[in-house]
């Protein structure tokens, strides 16, 4: 008898989408293990630091159907470097939900199925992980995909928006800017972004407001 397909788990959850166009939404969370960045300020090195639990697509999508008409998110980690994340958004897809992933732009998103919207961390040099990002990445982006840029300092907030002037990517997905806590004042990244008539959002991680100190499951 063939073995369903499996994912490799970290935790299934529902809960406020703290970030994107979709903050404040209630949201089903389906958090893959692994990764292959390891970002400095990485707020889920759990992800990786712990094994997952393999749990079959049939599983899953029983988990996400007992939140219908609500959005799924596939998130990690990383869960492109998972093979059988790609049939389980086309499940999604089949069953009428509204997909999200969640990546870290290392990881070529031609195989990501249309009707899926990618959202893109584009990791600046304040992470230590930017020259992992594939550039190709950002010419398969269009209408309905987000961009994410996290900021630990002027130095990245000065990088991020060259890369936005010499690629024009405003013009095509919705960016966002997102402070590293403890590091960047939200209040002098919305003076820059204000002095620079930069065509950005501001964004801070919803879920961290509403549930300070709590790592999991939000």
């Amino acid at each position: 008898m063939k073995t369903p397909p499996r994912l490799e788990v970290s935790e299934l959850f529902f809960s406020i989408q703290g970030e994107s166009s979709y903050a404040g939404q209630p949201c089903v969370f389906i958090r893959l293990s692994g990764c292959n960045l390891r970002c400095r300020y990485c707020d889920a090195g759990y992800t990786y630091e712990e094994p997952g639990t393999p749990r079959d697509i049939g599983e899953i999508l029983s988990f996400a159907g007992q939140y219908p008409g609500f959005p799924v998110e596939i998130t990690g980690g990383e869960p492109l470097l998972q093979k059988n994340v790609y049939p389980l958004m086309e499940e999604l897809l089949k069953a009428g939900r509204k997909v999200l992933l969640e990546t870290n732009g290392s990881i070529n998103l031609a195989r990501v199925p249309a009707g899926v919207a990618r959202i893109m961390d584009v990791k600046c040099p304040g992470s230590n992980m930017h020259e992992h990002l594939k550039k190709e990445n950002l010419g398969l982006l269009g209408p309905g995909d987000e961009l994410k840029f996290v900021l630990c300092s002027r130095t990245d907030y000065d990088w991020a928006a060259a890369l936005i002037r010499k690629t024009a990517l405003n013009k095509s997905v919705t960016i966002h800017f997102s402070p590293v806590q403890g590091e960047l004042d939200p209040a002098r990244l919305a003076e820059w972004l204000l002095e620079d008539r930069l065509p950005v959002r501001l964004q801070l991680q919803l879920h961290k407001i509403i549930w300070p100190g709590i790592d999991r499951g939000k």
